[in-house]
């Protein structure tokens, strides 16, 4: 299953990027991040660098329990993550944020979610790919808008 959708917001490149790769910051923008203001949250590594890791615990079921982990970065191209999810389901995934100069204060970001989806969860993707892209636009947006300010 793999899902991409993007954004453009009327910033430069550079601070864009360097927002984005700072992993915590996904707290202000995300909406699974949002979901659950009670989850408990550790953090492992140096942010913003390969190898930090971000891990969740929640009650809640929609938002469960895992880690990401800043896998690579193209210094202001992009950052690559693997996720881990262990509740409610165990899966590995990939997710990336891509960032591209429009210009001088306009920037794409495209952020890439890619999960292997195996039989019966399989038959539900077409399900998963509309929740999932829904909130990945909700994110994008809630990124602009911070960023535009």
């Amino acid at each position: 299953m793999k899902i991409e959708k993007s954004i453009i917001i009327n910033k430069n490149s550079r601070l864009v990027f360097d927002y984005l790769k700072m992993t915590r910051n996904q707290d202000n923008f995300s909406v699974w991040n949002m979901t659950d203001p009670n989850m408990k949250k550790s953090y492992e590594g140096i942010d913003g660098k390969v190898g930090f890791k971000y891990s969740w615990d929640s009650i809640l079921k929609n938002v469960g329990a895992g880690e990401q982990e800043i896998a690579a970065i193209d210094d202001g191209k992009s950052i690559d993550y693997t996720i881990r999810f262990s509740r409610p389901m165990q899966n590995t995934g990939k997710t990336r944020f891509r960032i591209t100069s429009l210009g001088i204060d306009n920037t794409s970001v495209a952020w890439t979610f890619d999960s292997p989806s195996r039989f019966p969860m399989s038959l539900f993707s077409p399900i998963f790919k509309r929740m999932l892209g829904k909130d990945i636009e909700t994110g994008l947006h809630n990124l602009k808008i911070i960023l535009e300010k």
